[in-house]
């Protein structure tokens, strides 16, 4: 039996489906994830949380009670045309969004969605197809019509259901990065493992002194995933980020993290964590910037402020 554009949809939220079935009845694309019908007055969305969370997408309940989807696009940043567009317009243009688990094979049916229309969509980071470079995602907030709001199950959900804007302070075992949100299935790179190096040696001699350390999760205003400093001790006022490799291009970026966690954890001092005293202008750079500079020096550290660790 073919579907006409007034036939009635019977499928409900739990119940199962061969997608070439679902497709044959109803049309849509047979593949990816987000099928406009040309065909009936519907736009299938395909998600697959537990495949999509190893890069970085997180398709599923969140705190606010919405379900949050990834739109499409490989490479680049996604742009709102095509199937995200047929998202965004599902409604102006008199078309059911349904949601289904699963991409291939037989699919399970989420239920019946609207996008939100007091905020449709946000942007965040995830890599490329294939661990490629950061780029910008669209992410749509879709509103349930026929089922309850779950609990998030996906782990940024359920680190979303505590306070998000609180900052959180964590030990330094918690080995948590932005990376790890952000593209968790890309390869933990040898300066990751350096600067991991670094910061528990530094943390140790602190301890030595008699100076605790931790690091803080932090989840700005208006963002979707989470940062993480890289050493803090209370004590001294110290916030550290830790830098692999001496490299113009390290300290420019140790800055500019430094300069964004600063506007949530008290600080009296912003330092650079580096494995060797860097050249000079890398120095005036970092004093530019009102960052200190620290480096292992024997069994103690060399910094740009010598009595910054009493």
């Amino acid at each position: 039996m073919t579907a006409t554009p007034e036939a009635q949809w019977t499928l409900q939220p739990g119940e199962t489906i061969k997608r070439l079935e679902l497709h044959a009845l109803f049309g849509g694309r047979t593949q990816g994830g987000i099928g406009p019908s040309a065909k009936t007055p519907n736009v299938f969305v395909f998600t697959d949380p537990v495949a999509g969370e190893k890069h970085g997408y997180y398709d599923d309940w969140m705190p606010d009670g919405r379900f949050h989807y990834s739109g499409e696009g490989q490479y680049g940043d996604q742009r709102m045309l095509s199937g995200n567009a047929s998202i965004l317009n599902h409604q102006a243009e008199g078309r059911a969004l349904r949601v289904f688990q699963g991409a291939r094979g037989t699919v399970t049916y989420r239920g019946e969605f609207v996008v939100d229309q007091d905020a449709p969509w946000y942007e965040a980071d995830a890599p490329e197809t294939n661990d490629g470079p950061l780029r910008k995602v669209i992410i749509f907030r879709l509103k349930p019509v026929d089922t309850e709001p779950k609990k998030p199950a996906t782990k940024l959900g359920r680190l979303l259901s505590d306070d998000p804007s609180k900052v959180d302070e964590l030990p330094l075992e918690r080995n948590e990065t932005e990376k790890s949100f952000v593209n968790p299935n890309g390869e933990t790179y040898e300066a990751e493992r350096r600067e991991a190096k670094l910061v528990k040696a530094f943390a140790d001699y602190l301890t030595g002194k008699g100076h605790e350390s931790c690091r803080h999760r932090l989840l700005p205003p208006g963002e979707s995933r989470p940062l993480f400093t890289d050493l803090y001790s209370k004590q001294l006022g110290l916030l550290v980020e830790a830098k692999g490799s001496v490299t113009r291009e390290n300290v420019r970026m140790a800055i500019g993290q430094l300069a964004d966690y600063s506007r949530f954890v008290d600080h009296s001092v912003r330092a650079i964590l580096l494995p060797s005293q860097p050249r000079k202008d890398l120095l005036d750079l970092a004093q530019s910037q009102e960052c200190v500079v620290i480096w292992p020096e024997g069994k103690s550290y060399g910094s740009t402020e010598p009595d910054l660790i009493p």
